[in-house]
């Protein structure tokens, strides 16, 4: 745009965000958490029926289930960032297309590189919180997935105890009955047998409850009787007991930290190859939202009766493609069937070329070699 001239004589430079530029910026924007929000439902609850059965087999606490479902739907818009923001640039130009405020846009001198500047008023930006999001963010959430599964695999053999009913814990050393079990966690008329050795403890109290005390979990017992003895022999002992407390032994189990939930310093100080591709993959997120973005542009053009979904499916084959040599490069990498350097380079690179091929047939290709003369002086 030309620089305006004010009334005083003094010119004025054009502003830095244009009426333009905050119309496509707040449409993209909505456009966007809304496409996401919907990506984010499906893949989360496709992937959280696995850890719900686990809860309800005793195996995940709920307090546990709450933040695992956040921590999910965090690693999930990361992942899907790109692919929302491709549907969303595709459907917020395919409106300006539909409702013919491109036509406006070019009558007044515009062209496809001021929609551009518009899309990247959001999408430098947006690069850049991928960035942190996809080397950061993504792996602590992660490792905060499997460190809370770690917690609670300890505990998950006393979770499941539930009224009316025997439960088996520490692989049968350990039974428990409970007659009725309160909201507020206290249980009523318990049985326990707890075996320790080639001796057995038989318990029968009016209430107890779980309690975390210095050494660990307890059952805490309350007013009830202990019988404890050898199984097939006459000497055994009888004692009641106002209150006693059994030890709940915790499970002896290994962390274990995927390559998703790795620190990004770690795999940056790494040499092996399934680190490296690790990483890769991570930068594939930030790519992904600069080179869809660009090749979304000439893709969202229709014709002013087409509909605003009018290439929609080309555009879902199209990544559909990517997102499988996304996945193709990296396994290649691990398997050291291609360079390390190479990695999904080539697949972005391959988009672009995409994109400038799109771009180009979009302005015409008379038009670009009648401009290419211009600039040559041929």
């Amino acid at each position: 745009m030309s620089e305006i001239v004010s009334q005083r004589g003094r010119k004025r430079r054009p502003p830095l965000v244009s009426v333009l530029d905050k119309m496509i910026v707040l449409d993209l924007a909505g456009t966007l958490i809304s496409v996401l929000s919907v990506i984010v439902v499906i893949i989360v609850s496709k992937r959280f029926i696995k850890i719900l059965e686990k809860a309800i087999e005793g195996a995940v606490s709920s307090e546990t289930l709450i933040h695992v479902l956040g921590l999910k739907m965090i690693s999930a818009a990361i992942t899907f960032l790109p692919a929302a923001l491709f549907m969303a640039v595709l459907m917020v130009v395919g409106r300006m297309y539909r409702d013919q405020e491109m036509a406006a846009v070019f009558s007044a001198g515009g062209s496809s590189g001021v929609i551009y500047r518009s899309l990247y008023v959001l999408v430098l930006p947006l690069m850049l919180i991928s960035f942190a999001l996809s080397f950061y963010t993504g792996p602590w959430a992660e490792a905060t997935v499997n460190e809370l599964m770690h917690e609670d695999e300890k505990s998950a053999d006393i979770r499941g105890i539930a009224a009316g009913r025997f439960s088996e814990y520490q692989h049968g050393d350990l039974v428990f009955y409970v007659e009725d079990l309160a909201k507020d966690g206290i249980m009523h008329q318990v049985f326990v047998q707890h075996r320790q050795g080639n001796k057995v403890s038989i318990f029968n109290a009016e209430s107890g409850n779980l309690e975390n005390r210095p050494g660990g979990l307890y059952m805490i017992l309350e007013n009830g009787t202990r019988t404890q003895g050898i199984p097939g022999q006459a000497d055994y002992v009888i004692e009641e007991f106002a209150e006693y407390a059994v030890r709940l032994e915790e499970k002896e189990t290994v962390l274990n930290y995927d390559h998703e939930s790795i620190a990004t310093a770690k795999l940056l100080g790494s040499t092996e190859v399934r680190d490296l591709a690790e990483l890769q993959r991570r930068f594939s997120i930030p790519a992904g939202v600069f080179v869809l973005s660009l090749l979304a542009v000439p893709l969202a053009q229709t014709a002013p009766r087409g509909g605003v979904y009018g290439n929609v499916l080309v555009a879902f084959l199209i990544y559909f493609t990517y997102g499988n040599f996304i996945r193709v490069s990296h396994s290649w990498v691990i398997k050291g069937q291609i360079p390390v350097w190479l990695g999904a380079v080539w697949v972005h690179v391959l988009l672009m070329i995409l994109a400038i091929f799109l771009l180009m047939r979009l302005f015409g290709w008379r038009y670009l070699k009648d401009r290419l003369k211009g600039k040559l002086g041929l």
